[in-house]
C-alpha cells in the first residue's frame, strides 16, 4: 500500500505543471510608453505575461515612486497601484541598483528576463546576459503590448 501512494505521490510531482517564471524590470517597462514613467505601462505588461502563461515577479530600483508618484513606494504600495501580489514585488533598497539582484533572480528562477536594457554592466558579472535568448524584449504602442 505505500509504494503505491508512494507512486502516485511521485508521479503526481513529475506531472505538475513547472511554473513558467518571468523576471520583469520594472524600472525599465514604465518608459516602454512613450519614454515616461508610468506604472500603466508595467501594468500592461503583467496583465500580457498572466495571459501568456507567465508568473511574473517585478523588480524595481528604490526611487520608482518618486518617479511616478513623487513619493517613496515599497513593494506595498505598488502592489496596490499595479493590483499584483506584493510577494511578486521587490523594491530595492536605497543606493542599490536592483539590476544585479534582479539578474540573479532570473538565473536562480531560470526565467527570461523582460526589459530593453542590456545590462552591459554587468557581462562580466554574469555572463547569461549576454545571450539574447534570456530576454523578452518589447514596447507598447496603442496600448497594445509587443514582446518578442
Amino acid at each position: 500500500m505505500g509504494t503505491v501512494v508512494a507512486s502516485i505521490l511521485l508521479l503526481r510531482f513529475k506531472l505538475r505543471k513547472r511554473t513558467n517564471w518571468v523576471i520583469v524590470d520594472g524600472s525599465n517597462v514604465l518608459y516602454w510608453d512613450k519614454d515616461e514613467p508610468n506604472l500603466h505601462s508595467v501594468r500592461l505588461v503583467i496583465q500580457k505575461l498572466v495571459l501568456d502563461g507567465f508568473e511574473p515577479v517585478l523588480w524595481f530600483d528604490a526611487n520608482v515612486g518618486y518617479l511616478v508618484s513623487g513619493r517613496y513606494m515599497n513593494s506595498a504600495s505598488l502592489s496596490k497601484a499595479l493590483r499584483y501580489p506584493a510577494r511578486r514585488i521587490t523594491v530595492s533598497p536605497k543606493g542599490t541598483p536592483a539590476d544585479p539582484l534582479l539578474i540573479s533572480d532570473a538565473e536562480r528562477l531560470r526565467a527570461l528576463i523582460v526589459t530593453n536594457d542590456r545590462f552591459r554592466d554587468w557581462q562580466e558579472h554574469f555572463p547569461r546576459v549576454t545571450k539574447q535568448d534570456a530576454f523578452l524584449r518589447g514596447r507598447i504602442k496603442n496600448n497594445q503590448v509587443c514582446l518578442r
